[in-house]
């Protein structure tokens, strides 16, 4: 059973347009203007992966820069960086850094527009989204809504890239997310990404907990213990450190 803190919001009619959805969910959850003027989004936790709890730092800014730092074994990982053009990585096995593929840097540009929140503004970026009904789901009432990005590239050919997202019905927010893998080994399986532990930060609401799920079987998570909005950045910091 995943438990949401109770954000003591009034119900609205039970007859809901998707758009009407959207609308709420922003409300409920700090309004979309204060969303659209964030310019960076910090955040820093624990990675859960079995018994072990390892660090990290995530930071992602409205330019559609991002990178995600944690910490294993005394070193310092990067998975992944983007510097908004091109992304990497480090390499686990020669621990050095190492650019990705130029696709999947193109699918990382394609996606820049869904800081700090993939909702907003979906029309005008090209998205689309799908009210597909209702469904229980972690023992929640919730909408079923499906949320078409730009298409996605796979070995050179465009298919269709697209998320369920389940708001529950009492709140008005989402507590889970439900893709399928396109592409690499994983390639066909379902991931369940579930949104639990919301609190309020400076006005909005986020959750501090992330489980990830595939094909059903419960995986590793994230416990965020601080986030922090609009922190100054240096753009080099996520570009590919050449020198090294």
């Amino acid at each position: 059973m995943l438990t949401i803190a109770s954000l003591g919001f009034a119900p609205v009619s039970q007859a809901q347009t998707v758009d009407e959805i959207i609308k709420k969910y922003f409300e409920n959850t700090g309004g979309e203007a204060k969303w659209k003027a964030l310019k960076s989004i910090k955040v820093s936790g624990k990675i859960k992966q079995g018994a072990m709890d390892i660090p990290f730092t995530q930071i992602q800014t409205a330019s559609g820069k991002q990178k995600m730092v944690y910490t294993f074994q005394g070193k310092e990982l990067v998975s992944p960086s983007f510097d908004g053009k091109e992304g990497w990585t480090t390499n686990f096995m020669t621990m050095k850094a190492e650019k990705m593929e130029a696709e999947d840097s193109e699918n990382m540009r394609r996606e820049m527009g869904d800081f700090p929140d993939p909702f907003i503004d979906y029309a005008k970026k090209g998205y689309k989204v799908t009210l597909l009904g209702e469904e229980t789901v972690e023992g929640a009432a919730c909408f079923k809504i499906q949320l078409t990005r730009k298409p996605e590239l796979v070995d050179g050919k465009e298919v269709e890239n697209s998320d369920t997202y389940f708001f529950d019905k009492e709140n008005y927010v989402p507590i889970v997310q439900r893709s399928v893998v396109n592409k690499g080994q994983g390639k066909g399986m379902v991931i369940e990404t579930v949104f639990s532990d919301y609190q309020e930060v400076n006005g909005l609401m986020l959750p501090f907990s992330i489980t990830q799920k595939a094909n059903g079987e419960t995986g590793g998570g994230l416990v965020f213990e601080k986030y922090e909005f609009d922190v100054a950045v240096n753009d080099a910091d996520f570009s590919f450190p050449e020198t090294k």
